[in-house]
């Protein structure tokens, strides 16, 4: 049951330092869908985020209960800067344990608000052990970001003050999901309240710790989660959290990176405000919900949970947002390789216009030609232009989901070279820190020859390392064995057609 959590979230101390956040009407959303898109604007908050709500509850009823003389953290942003927050406005001392990777505004946004940072380690699992450890050692109370009741109660309010801005009917509440701390609080109020209304999950395709939980039925651990999201990056949800998920949420669903992308542009057409990867999802989610289920002439309550965007990664989304709305395609096509034929292909594309095209002198008979078009109509315009060109006698492979072509060969088509032997391609994702890089090429090793190489900031906690190595076949279970042993998440490349094009 969840009822004990009604009394709780409506005796949550939040006010000292959040505010009661808008319910904005999303106009260019709603008009786009044919449904009525309220926002809960949390990236209004003064940490720019929902997390002071529940971190601050925890401390304040933790000081009803006890002396204490600090509190101490794990969190990569903005639990960390929540917990900062709140201890400084109760008057005690707050120790942030933090990954070496995170961003420096977030480091000095703890800092700012009161918070002594700790750096430990590549990952958010490094700095909660190092958390844990200091919190034994020096009598500090650990502030868990989702898995308590009072700070389950504290993100709770969040639904209360959704049905009290919101009198009508609500068909549905999306919201993102990480540990679960926001949707347990947020789903146990709306459905005592309103159990007609929908509570739905979003979550990364590449960290679905609640979607997975509750398909088996049990709290699962992945073993690795995607970290564009980073605010979501969650291997395992809460216990109580999932407990109550259990209870009150309908479904799960979960987003690609591009289209979180093109949330984050939604939000911006109708806000002029930057949300941050997770702080987009409720909008993904809710953009993917009405394409599915068709519906029309709903409210729809989405919660814009936060705004702590590291400006570096604004160049990686403004790249993505247009393929995850579907309003550009990428196109491997091969043309002959004579005088005239660019013009050619240029008219059988004809008026749309052409993001991108890259060419490089490959042999004298063929061309390949890696294009970007925009697309007015999503993905029927992009089958519509696929379906001509393969009619106009152009072999054509889309490009537009393969992930090694959006971050590596968009940028380094160059041709390709006759006479590499024995090449293998891979692709890496390794910490992105100060000497990463090169911490990268020294582990690699000499054994085998690099033959490719491509790194690219983007502005993200992770590398992404595109390599080719000449390994002669009989050194190719060798060389797999020494990949599992390097420690990086790693994809073999080899058989992807943008290589074997262009590469």
């Amino acid at each position: 049951m969840t009822t004990k959590y009604i009394k709780k979230i409506l005796e949550a101390h939040v006010y000292d330092v959040a505010v009661e956040t808008p319910l904005d009407p999303a106009l260019n959303l709603s008009k786009r869908l044919n449904n009525r898109v309220l926002m809960k604007r949390e990236d209004l908050q003064s940490v720019f985020s929902f997390k002071c709500r529940g971190a601050y509850n925890r401390i304040y009823q933790l000081m009803k209960q006890k002396k204490i003389s600090g509190v101490i953290a794990a969190s990569a942003g903005n639990h960390a800067q929540g917990v900062a927050l709140a201890a400084t406005r109760q008057g005690i001392d707050a120790t942030i344990v933090m990954p070496k990777t995170t961003p420096d505004i977030k480091v000095k946004a703890v800092q700012a608000r009161g918070g002594k940072t700790v750096l430990v380690g590549d990952a958010y699992d490094d700095a909660y052990q190092h958390a844990i450890k200091l919190a034994k050692e020096k009598k500090l109370e650990f502030i868990h970001p989702y898995d308590h009741p009072d700070t389950i109660a504290g993100q709770g309010t969040i639904g209360m003050e959704i049905l009290r801005q919101h009198n009508d009917g609500i068909h549905a509440v999306f919201v993102p999901v990480g540990g679960g701390g926001l949707i347990a609080g947020v789903g146990a109020y709306i459905k005592y309240l309103r159990p007609e209304t929908k509570i739905i999950g979003v979550e990364p395709e590449d960290a679905p710790s609640m979607a997975e939980a509750l398909r088996k039925n049990r709290r699962v651990v992945l073993d690795n989660v995607g970290i564009f999201a980073d605010g979501v990056a969650v291997k395992q949800v809460g216990r109580e959290t999932f407990r109550i998920a259990k209870l009150c949420v309908d479904d799960v669903i979960c987003v690609t990176t591009d289209e979180i992308c093109a949330a984050i542009k939604d939000i911006f057409d109708d806000t002029r405000s930057i949300m941050e990867p997770a702080g987009a999802l409720a909008v993904a989610g809710m953009k993917k919900y009405v394409a599915q289920k068709k519906i029309e002439d709903k409210t729809l309550v989405v919660i814009n949970s936060g705004a702590n965007m590291n400006f570096d990664r604004l160049r990686h989304v403004s790249e993505r947002a247009e393929l995850g709305e579907k309003r550009e395609a990428l196109f491997a096509v091969t043309i002959p390789e004579r005088p005239g034929s660019f013009r050619t292909f240029c008219k059988t594309i004809g008026k749309r216009g052409i993001t991108e095209f890259n060419y490089r002198y490959s042999d004298d008979n063929d061309a390949q030609v890696f294009a970007g078009v925009k697309l007015a109509n999503g993905l029927k315009e992009k089958e519509e232009l696929l379906r001509k060109l393969k009619d106009n006698g152009y072999p054509v492979v889309d490009m537009t989901d393969n992930e090694m072509a959006k971050n590596h060969v968009r940028y380094m088509v160059g041709g390709r070279f006759p006479d590499v032997s024995n090449e293998v391609l891979y692709r890496f994702q390794f910490p992105e820190r100060p000497g990463a890089l090169l911490d990268f090429l020294t582990r690699i090793g000499k054994r085998w020859n690099i033959s490719l190489f491509h790194y690219r900031n983007h502005g993200a906690a992770y590398g992404r390392v595109l390599v080719g190595l000449q390994t002669p076949a009989d050194e190719r279970k060798e060389l797999v064995s020494y990949m599992d042993k390097l420690g990086y998440r790693y994809w073999e490349e080899t058989d992807n057609p943008a290589y074997k094009l262009f590469l």
